[in-house]
């Protein structure tokens, strides 16, 4: 260990190679601190698990880079956002070249759908020359990158559409791969950006990626990425919802016409006339079936427990047992066709997982099973219907498929804990109690450069709690009275596109200063408006809760309308709620406002950015103070001053740093 710490202290001491190579580099005790805690980690035999929250200012990053290139480990960093990855890949791995290990190989390695599949794109290009059409602007555009490109990765193409349907007819998804029949797979894509991260030793990815390779483990089939020592993962709160996702199973009839299609098309290309008629009526019977099995849902768009709509819709057991009948003779053709050409094989299984999956989700009525211990819900999306079967607990999962099969395992984030110690994160990632946990606050000056305001009585008028009448009102004139105070310089963040809009309707014509709204432009030209005019006021909700960077005065109001609890009706929030509840739990204390907080930590976090800002924290709920949980969410905010009264809040602009009330 001493050992460790002294080559750490040459990297990252007050005359390391950091201080010597970084223009205004300023030591930091407590990114030394973490950077030894991950060293330790790493060099543990097996079975290692850490926690670490690091708080912006920290230096994360680097403190967990630098070991992790040390250790000479085959390392996989996760991320949540596209924005980290950026960041690491454009600053801290070429750092680490220039200055640590100039021999470091890395690789970003993304989701299989981010890549063209040769396969499927010729078939494009002989369905286009056999109906006589002449190619599109974009197809000539996609296939002079082809001559070119050496990734096949979509991000080349900065001027194809975001959700481009001729992406998702050429992409490289998992469910549609030939896998070891393609007659592509030396050329592959895939197969070169897998032969490239064998031969890699630091391989940054996101968690969907990640979490889909490690459900693909578990099937033997179509992982991208190679066996790996050990893993760390960044932006850790996010991997209860990511992890749930992958672990599940989803059947959706969007799925099914993507498999008649590429049946109709692979068919055209191979099969004789009298052939191809056979199989192109199989795969759109089984289409058409399963498009009128999903005709019996509502229309109505949003999440829903499956088991509602099924104790209410008592045809459905008779329309099941129909699109199994269907998927049993397109099984059976393709069954017959691999005969002679194995590449029906492929096709033939992946019919086989679509099955598995629909059972899954929708087991036969008929059949015994044991307790489930999955929640069963279908999501609707205009015409598109999803079914999903998604772990009420992810927790023996992890141990099951992670823990137990990699080196170690480290967790880190700004936000982890909850009043102050790591329990609600451990227990819901299943995470062994000998797990080494680590929480090193913000060296920003909080109480000397903020303000935190909690609404209080103004003028002989009680401030309203979240669900009285007045409420939305007296919360808008505030925010108001707020944003007219700070001059602009703005972000308010909220709990509900509702709130929002309505927000937006009443401040526009009342504040003289631009107003940014959330879905009135793509989110990096929001920012980048906000960033550039100083006085300007951006409202926002969901993913602006995170990954919002802004330094400097622009951003020195935070405003949030109320405490983030999320909506109990989600069928998988339910589920879980009610799950705790069975075990003796208390789901309000045990589940949700350990979330809330978390979530409400996130948002407080976007105020200080830099060593040099100073600015207002404004949480509009009374609840604070006014119910004891309260009490739980006023210990995880940062230490900053606290007032209930505006008049402090005027003072505070129009004093200097340090002269906080």
């Amino acid at each position: 260990m001493a050992d460790t710490v002294q080559v750490l202290e040459k990297i990252f001491g007050p005359t390391g190679k950091l201080a010597h190579r970084l223009p205004h580099y300023e030591q930091r005790p407590d990114q030394i601190r973490m950077a030894a805690a991950v060293a330790a980690a790493l060099r543990e035999e097996a079975g290692r698990t850490l926690a670490v929250e690091a708080e912006t200012g920290i230096g994360k990053t680097l403190a967990y880079l630098v070991p992790a290139v040390l250790s000479g480990q085959r390392v996989v960093i996760s991320t949540n956002t596209l924005n980290l990855q950026e960041q690491i890949l454009r600053q801290e791995i070429p750092f680490i070249r220039r200055h640590l290990d100039p021999e470091l190989s890395a690789l970003c390695v993304k989701g299989r759908q981010n890549y063209l599949c040769l396969h499927r794109w010729h078939q494009l290009q002989a369905g286009q020359q056999q109906r006589l059409f002449t190619a599109d602007a974009t197809v000539t555009a996609i296939a002079a990158w082809l001559e070119d490109t050496r990734t096949g990765d979509r991000a080349e193409l900065p001027w194809l559409p975001d959700g481009a349907p001729i992406w998702q007819e050429i992409s490289a998804t998992a469910s549609q791969c030939l896998g070891s029949h393609c007659p592509e797979e030396t050329a592959c894509f895939i197969s070169q950006l897998r032969r490239q991260a064998a031969a890699s030793r630091l391989l940054i990815v996101n968690h969907h990626l990640f979490f889909a390779d490690l459900a693909l483990r578990r099937s033997g089939f179509g992982e991208v990425l190679p066996r790996y020592e050990s893993v760390i993962f960044d932006e850790a709160h996010h991997l209860e919802n990511v992890a749930t996702q992958h672990f599940g199973a989803s059947f959706s009839h969007y799925q099914v016409l993507d498999l008649a299609n590429d049946l109709t098309r692979l068919a055209e290309a191979r099969l004789p006339a009298k052939e191809q008629e056979s199989l192109r009526q199989a795969a759109w019977a089984l289409a058409e079936q399963t498009d009128r099995f999903a005709a019996l849902f509502p229309r109505e768009r949003g999440r829903f427990p499956l088991q509602d709509f099924l104790a209410a819709t008592p045809a459905w057991p008779v329309e099941l047992s129909e699109l199994q009948a269907r998927f049993d003779r397109l099984a059976g053709r393709l069954q017959n066709l691999a005969t002679t050409d194995e590449i029906w094989a492929s096709l033939g299984q992946r019919c086989a997982e679509l099955v598995n999956h629909l059972q899954t989700v929708l087991p036969n009525p008929a059949a015994e099973r044991p307790a489930d211990t999955a929640v069963r819900w279908f999501e609707r999306r205009d015409r598109a219907l999803t079914m999903i079967a998604s772990p009420v607990d992810i927790a023996g999962l992890l141990q099951k498929n992670l823990y137990s099969r990699v080196r170690t395992c480290i967790f880190t984030s700004a936000t982890l804990t909850t009043a102050g110690n790591f329990d609600y994160f451990l227990h819901r990632l299943g995470l062994p109690p000998e797990t080494a946990t680590l929480s090193l606050p913000s060296p920003f000056d909080y109480a000397g450069r903020t303000l935190l305001y909690i609404p209080g009585p103004e003028d002989g008028r009680r401030f309203p709690e979240p669900g009285e009448p007045d409420y939305q009102v007296m919360v808008q004139e505030r925010i108001c009275e707020i944003i007219l105070t700070s001059r602009g310089r703005a972000l308010v963040l909220f709990t509900s596109m509702q709130a929002m809009t309505k927000a937006h309707a009443f401040l526009a014509d009342r504040l003289p200063y631009p107003v940014l709204l959330q879905g009135e432009a793509p989110r990096s030209l929001l920012l980048e408006t906000f960033r550039r005019e100083t006085d300007s006021v951006l409202l926002a909700v969901a993913s602006f809760w995170e990954g919002v960077n802004v330094p400097g005065e622009s951003l020195s109001c935070v405003v949030i309308d109320k405490l983030p609890f999320e909506v109990p009706s989600d069928p998988v929030i339910m589920a879980r709620m009610t799950r705790i509840k069975e075990e003796g739990g208390n789901p309000f204390f045990d589940f949700q406002v350990p979330r809330a907080i978390l979530a409400l930590r996130q948002g407080v976090g976007r105020l200080l950015r830099a060593a040099t800002d100073k600015g207002l924290l404004a949480i509009m709920d009374a609840r604070l103070f006014s119910k004891g949980y309260g009490r739980l969410f006023r210990s995880s905010l940062p230490p900053s001053p606290v007032t209930r009264r505006l008049a402090d809040v005027k003072t505070f602009f129009e004093s200097g740093p340090g002269n906080s009330p």
